[in-house]
């Protein structure tokens, strides 16, 4: 009887040794660039995707868009990890054949165009380690200027007479991505 009461006791012990330690936990409050997806298609009925990019987006809060997203500098299209697109299916960005699989998406911002870039490199910390060796594919697209101001960077998937577009907003910044099947 002493043996089970000592176990008992053990055990109760250890028990609000892990209540106490779980209760310990701290948990971060909210990221200020919250992490968001656009999938193509968008449709939630159509289980067969095309692409997917998952991209955290920060805010203008003030700020110039200019100050936020240098021209002439590799940005990572977003904040935080830098910003990666999957296909699910071989694509084309131009004229370059994209194979199925997950890459970043980094742009270099100017005035009347961005340079989109496609890299191997993948789970990377931002821009910093950004390496234009492991580029998989590069293309100049225009930029356009909307009336609405976005305050939070934005991506969404539109239908293409041939594939898919990929547009980023913000500010009154526009730019179309084309991606082909």
């Amino acid at each position: 009887m002493k043996k089970l009461k000592s176990l008992s006791a053990i055990a109760f012990g250890f028990l609000l040794l892990l209540t106490t330690n779980a209760q310990a936990q701290k948990f971060p409050g909210l990221d200020k660039s919250p992490m968001d997806e656009a999938l193509y298609p968008s449709d939630n009925k159509i289980p067969t995707k095309t692409a997917k990019v998952i991209y955290s987006r920060p805010q203008l809060k003030g700020r110039a868009l200019s100050e936020l997203t240098p021209a002439g500098k590799v940005w990572r299209t977003g904040a935080n990890e830098a910003t990666e697109i999957t296909f699910y299916k071989d694509v084309k960005l131009g004229t370059t054949k994209i194979k199925a699989g997950t890459y970043s998406l980094y742009t270099i911002p100017e005035k009347d165009n961005y340079t989109i870039i496609l890299n191997k490199s993948t789970n990377v910390w931002g821009a910093y380690s950004y390496q234009a060796e492991n580029d998989v594919a590069r293309l100049s697209v225009p930029v356009t200027q909307a009336e609405e101001s976005l305050e939070a960077f934005s991506m969404v998937f539109t239908k293409a007479d041939n594939g898919m577009i990929l547009n980023l907003g913000w500010d009154k910044t526009r730019v179309a991505i084309p991606f082909t099947e």
